[in-house]
């Protein structure tokens, strides 16, 4: 038996400005293929062609978020601090580096269901797994090996059609457990906006709350949506404020201010002292770090995050052997489609995706016939009212045949394998 599997590129910061999809032209399609629907609409549903799919699957996205950076170890960093409120502090810097560029009018394949994707990258092993179909929740598990870190999502979405732009709120909690610390974050989610008219452009906005119950602190984070007049003029805003503060007695201890996709500062309300918490370039793009000129103008300065330095340059996983990858990995589940997008060849990429889509029907025709629920292989899950949750069933994620390697110099993963 012939399988193979294909793992595209993550996109990272500088692929905005190289990216092959022009706003206007994805524009065009869009809006010639929505000209039906009434604003209000739930798009959960909606069918994309393959012209307007990124090559991946939302569960490789997810994950991307969290074991793909080309900087520091950051989720790492939330433990390794000794005192409580730089460990918060770590956690912001961290949640801040999950959120990544998107393609405006570009979506990843919705996973079917029990797909999973299976990667680790250093001390960081992440396991997804697409746990309902509808509507679609996506589980996430990662652990850091090293520093005895714990982090599980339970994601859901919902995308409305406004009119003018396409509203999707992401529903579900996100929850980070320093063990040898024995502490717990529970961290909200943006939603996000993707803008038709007047000026094309995506980007994250909304309230995220982190909140630390064991050190009475926590943070609220605002990302600011940019204006008509600057998405009119090409400019991309995305800025962030917020603040840390004593949940108790709602005490403010920092301002944090910047833009995600930049730099993010954080300024002690005590001291006056400023710090760079974040910086995209390290950690999205391949470029450097800002320099600061005048430290007198800015106060001691500590670089703690660049986005730069852990947003750029990312690769995708390798295969250590693929006779170890799981047969509901999404790299293998969507092979076929990703190759005839790569490859542009449209015709071939619609039959895979439409095989896909009819192989879950058909599996879903089965089970209904046979009065079979379906159960999860990885997570236990609940439903509680209209919300949704995960636990996974193992305390641990196992190393993955799929690494993230220093080393890797190209630009997308196809592997075969005769397993015969």
């Amino acid at each position: 038996m012939r399988r193979h599997l294909v793992l595209a590129k993550p996109f990272s910061l500088e692929d905005e400005k190289d990216s092959e999809h022009t706003a206007s032209n994805v524009i065009r399609k869009i809006l010639s293929l929505i000209k039906t629907v009434r604003p209000g609409s739930d798009l959960t549903n909606f069918q994309l062609p393959p012209q307007l799919n990124l090559p991946r699957s939302q569960l490789q996205s997810y994950g991307e978020m969290v074991y793909s950076f080309s900087g520091k170890d950051l989720l790492g960093e939330c433990s390794r601090r000794d005192l409580p409120i730089e460990r918060l502090k770590s956690v912001v810097t961290w949640n801040i580096s999950t959120l990544r560029p998107v393609v405006v009018g570009m979506s990843p394949y919705n996973p079917v269901l029990g797909e999973t994707h299976h990667v680790s990258n250093g001390h960081i092993n992440v396991l997804t797994e697409q746990v309902v179909h509808h509507p679609p929740v996506s589980a996430l598990h990662a652990t850091h090996e090293k520093e005895k870190i714990d982090v599980t999502w339970c994601q859901y979405f919902t995308p409305k059609y406004r009119g003018t732009y396409v509203d999707v709120e992401v529903k579900g909690k996100r929850i980070m457990k320093l063990l040898s610390r024995k502490e717990t974050y529970e961290m909200d989610q943006p939603r996000l906006i993707m803008r038709f008219l007047p000026a094309p452009g995506a980007h994250w906005a909304g309230k995220v709350k982190i909140k630390c119950p064991e050190t009475d602190l926590e943070a609220e984070l605002h990302l600011i949506s940019d204006s008509f007049i600057e998405r009119f003029r090409g400019n991309n805003n995305r800025s962030i404020k917020g603040k840390i503060f004593q949940s108790s007695s709602g005490d403010k201890l920092y301002d944090i201010f910047g833009h995600w996709d930049r730099t993010v500062m954080a300024k002690n309300l005590k001291t006056g002292k400023l710090e760079v918490i974040y910086n995209a370039e390290e950690n999205i793009t391949g470029l450097k770090p800002p320099i600061v000129k005048n430290l007198k103008e800015t106060g001691k300065l500590e670089v703690i995050y660049n986005a730069e330095e852990n947003i750029t340059g990312l690769k995708p996983p390798i295969v250590k052997n693929l006779k170890e990858v799981m047969e509901t990995e999404s790299g293998i589940t969507w092979s076929e489609v990703s190759e005839g997008i790569l490859k542009k060849e449209w015709e071939s990429a619609r039959e895979a995706k439409r095989a896909v889509e009819e192989k879950q029907r058909e599996s879903l025709k089965q089970r209904e016939a046979s009065g079979e629920s379906w159960i999860p292989k990885h997570f236990s899950v609940i439903k509680k009212g209209k919300d949704w949750d995960c636990s996974p069933l193992q305390p641990t994620v196992p190393r993955a045949p799929l690494v993230i390697t220093k080393a890797q110099e190209f630009k997308n993963s196809k592997l075969c394998v005769d397993d015969s």
